[in-house]
């Protein structure tokens, strides 16, 4: 499983999105991820948009195996239900 995480610096939720993945990488050895700083790479909300075949209002913006799945929220989610983050 490969995750890709795009944030930008100073936000929380996408902090809080780094740490999940920080957590299963250490715990599976099935699970890589990649942090991309919008800002740092140009990365537009539009191009973002592009990518997840939606609007897009905030970041994190997460995707799985390269489908999207949203924001923090519905990664933290769908990491528990999925692949045993807190247990």
């Amino acid at each position: 499983m490969f995750v890709v995480i795009f944030g930008r610096p100073g936000c929380p939720f996408c902090v809080r999105a780094k740490n999940i993945a920080d957590s299963l990488e250490e715990k599976r050895d099935d699970f890589k991820y990649r942090y991309v700083d919008i800002h740092a790479e140009g990365i537009s909300k539009a191009d973002l948009e592009k990518s997840a075949g939606k609007p897009v209002e905030t970041v994190p913006q997460i995707f799985i195996d390269q489908e999207h799945i949203g924001g923090c929220t519905e990664f933290e989610a769908y990491a528990k239900e999925n692949l045993g983050l807190y247990e």
